[in-house]
């Protein structure tokens, strides 16, 4: 009994303790977080998607930690970014939808809400942080928290990856989705390859060009593919290979083409990390910025798609791997959130929190499975139409089995048993009212705390 004390006591110094510490052998780790873009919940084989080949993916999701029930923090692209970059919630940012946010409706309904229209310099980001501690690091992908300023999709400087922390901007622009998935990109911060290259491929090698730049010093990569985001575009093999699976799990099949081109990539560079030696060393993490886009994913079972606060719009694949210190082949059922990565990789570094408030928090008692997090629940903003117009504006909770969604246009509540109801069938708030009425009183503290940005009354009502 003395040695399970003993060891658990350990246990819980070694998540208290920054990850400089003498007893970690003073070596802080490497850190690649791969984020993919419109990758849905259900997109992946690893996930139960029997059309996808992803075989990468599935190998570092045996190695590591899978989470079940991780959520991005908004069901669209660009506030779920800055909510990885500052771990602040895109409530608290007032960057709320994807840029430029330009959707306004013309048959009387509430006006959406104004919108911050760029992350800029009054947030401090975890590049600009994890300099503090020494670490190199580099932004590869797609960056779209920033309007464009010039010809490729070109940001200003300050609000460009290189102008927020990061040493080096592969491909970072105001783009959201790419002007073409071969080269030549037309991309103004990437040069263009050999004609035909793919931009997942290259991606990669320059991710693997950077590490090798860097052998004497801890790094973070932020490897942001444009993949699966339009253009549906993969080669032509690959495109061949899924000409004929099209059904339940995919409703385009381009799309999977996309997706396993993705995973081959994903494996070139897991590979190189494991002869060089330095698989040992890093906390791999990949996740996506929102739900599937309806068009092309199938996101059954969960209800709806990217651009919605139900399951499928901010239900998110999660895999974490860390040789020695993640368990491997474990799950995660705790409910997880974008905001989290932040003060995950300040803890990793030995770097306490600073300035404006943090609405994450840090996985690592999740991760080395050494204790539990403290909040009770995630809230969820959203108070702007997505391109498709089809989203009301709301506001949403998830606490444990719980899920309330309060409609922002007439004040209605949605409340959905989880545990039983993934696919948000039954609405439960009549049948529970003290439940809902709980929730949805917390999504209103919350609201009021962040300063949240709310949608305005309908453009008839304003002229009355």
């Amino acid at each position: 009994m003395r040695d399970m004390k003993t060891s658990f006591v350990l246990a819980l110094l070694i998540t208290l303790l920054p990850a400089s510490s003498p007893l970690l052998g003073g070596k802080k780790p490497n850190l690649l977080f791969i984020m993919a873009d419109d990758l849905g919940w259900m997109d992946l084989a690893c996930q139960g998607n029997p059309l996808v080949e992803t075989p990468n993916l599935d190998r570092l999701a045996k190695q590591g930690m899978r989470f079940t029930d991780a959520y991005a923090a908004a069901p669209v692209c660009s506030p779920t970014r800055c909510a990885v970059l500052t771990g602040q919630a895109p409530a608290r940012i007032g960057l709320t939808t994807h840029l430029p946010g330009r959707f306004f409706p013309k048959d009387g309904r509430p006006q959406p809400a104004e919108l911050v229209p760029q992350l800029n310099g009054e947030h401090v980001t975890i590049a600009e942080r994890m300099k503090e501690a020494g670490y190199a690091s580099a932004f590869l992908g797609k960056w779209h928290v920033a309007p464009s300023s010039g010809k490729g999709g070109k940001v200003d400087h300050a609000v460009s990856p290189s102008g927020q922390g990061f040493d080096i901007n592969v491909g970072g622009t105001s783009y959201g989705g790419p002007p073409s998935f071969f080269s030549p990109y037309r991309n103004a911060e990437l040069e263009d390859g050999p004609k035909g290259e793919y931009l997942p491929d290259r991606l990669v090698e320059e991710t693997i060009d950077f590490i090798d730049a860097n052998k004497g010093k801890p790094w973070m990569a932020h490897l942001w593919f444009y993949t699966v985001h339009w253009p549906m575009q993969a080669p032509e093999p690959l495109l061949r290979k899924y000409a004929d699976r099209k059904g339940p799990g995919l409703n385009d099949t381009r799309y999977g083409a996309m997706i396993e081109a993705m995973d081959l990539a994903i494996g070139r560079l897991l590979s190189v990390l494991e002869k060089k030696r330095n698989d040992k060393d890093t906390l791999v993490i990949f996740t996506s910025d929102n739900g599937g886009f309806a068009g092309v994913s199938d996101c059954r079972p969960l209800r709806e798609s990217k651009g919605h606060l139900y399951e499928g719009g901010i239900r998110v694949p999660l895999i974490v791997r860390w040789p020695g210190e993640v368990p491997a082949g474990t799950l995660c059922r705790e409910p997880v959130i974008s905001m989290d990565f932040y003060p995950t990789f300040l803890q990793l570094a030995g770097l306490k929190p600073a300035g404006k408030p943090i609405d994450g928090e840090s996985l690592l008692p999740l991760i080395r499975q050494t204790g539990e997090l403290r909040r009770k629940a995630l809230y969820f903003h959203f108070p702007n139409y997505a391109w498709h117009m089809g989203n009301r504006l709301a506001g949403a909770v998830r606490q444990g089995r719980w899920k309330l969604i309060r409609n922002y246009d007439d004040g209605s509540l949605e409340l959905y048993d989880l545990g039983k109801d993934l696919g948000e069938k039954k609405n439960l708030a009549q049948a529970h009212p003290e439940t809902a009425a709980r929730l949805d009183a917390g999504l209103s503290r919350w609201l009021k705390e962040t300063g949240a940005p709310m949608p305005r009354p309908p453009k008839t009502a304003e002229k009355k």
